[in-house]
């Protein structure tokens, strides 16, 4: 167990950010999820920016890498496109 007294903290904010993070990225990959499996187009259209948007600021935060943002925005997009 850690003895100095930053270390304790450093531990305290390293869980919480942990919890946070968590916390957004799955909110994130749940709205992938229903995007993905969103059938009716302009639905779809509708949840894209939004999901977008989601993948962003998850991206900016450094909680994903940023190209993974792009490739899942890369994806839906396409899957978006292809709804007839």
């Amino acid at each position: 167990m850690a003895n100095h007294q930053s270390s304790i903290k450093r531990i305290r904010q390293t869980n919480a950010r942990r919890l946070h993070n968590r916390y957004y990225a799955k909110t994130a990959r749940n709205a992938v999820k229903v995007l993905r499996a969103t059938e009716d187009k302009e639905a779809a259209k509708e949840l894209y920016p939004k999901v977008c948007a989601m993948l962003d600021k998850l991206a900016k935060k450094n909680i994903i890498h940023k190209n993974k943002a792009g490739n899942l925005k890369s994806k839906l997009a396409k899957h978006v496109n292809r709804l007839a």
